[in-house]
């Protein structure tokens, strides 16, 4: 699993790389943190390279969607699920909690528009 935090005009790009299955790594906890570190109030996931994903990674997930959304002026959206990790969110509900997008472009529009749902 990779996971990279760049932040670009005031919103924190989080990119996930691989199968997001095992147990609590050193990699998640950094990453958790770093992005709390940053107090960003908008933060896009990027799923589209992510083949795989288990309850570690849905907590991982639902963690920064909840620290992101404590501020009233919190923005998270999850782009790009593949067809797997899309079934893991329907089977859990979250896809009707978590505002996903289809595609970074408008995962973007999403997160500039101020809306607090995009389409998914």
């Amino acid at each position: 699993m990779l996971i990279e935090i760049t932040e670009k005009d005031g919103i924190c790009l989080v990119r996930f790389e691989g199968r997001f299955i095992s147990g609590p790594e050193p990699e998640y906890i950094r990453a958790r943190d770093e992005i709390a570190q940053r107090r960003s109030e908008k933060v896009l996931a990027d799923f589209r390279e992510v083949s795989q994903i288990g309850s570690t990674g849905v907590g991982f997930v639902v963690g920064i969607y909840a620290s992101v959304r404590k501020n009233p002026r919190g923005r998270f959206v999850l782009v790009g699920l593949q067809r797997r990790v899309r079934e893991v969110f329907d089977i859990t509900r979250l896809s009707a909690v978590i505002p996903l997008a289809e595609d970074m472009a408008s995962g973007l529009a999403a997160l500039h528009s101020g809306s607090s749902a995009a389409a998914g």
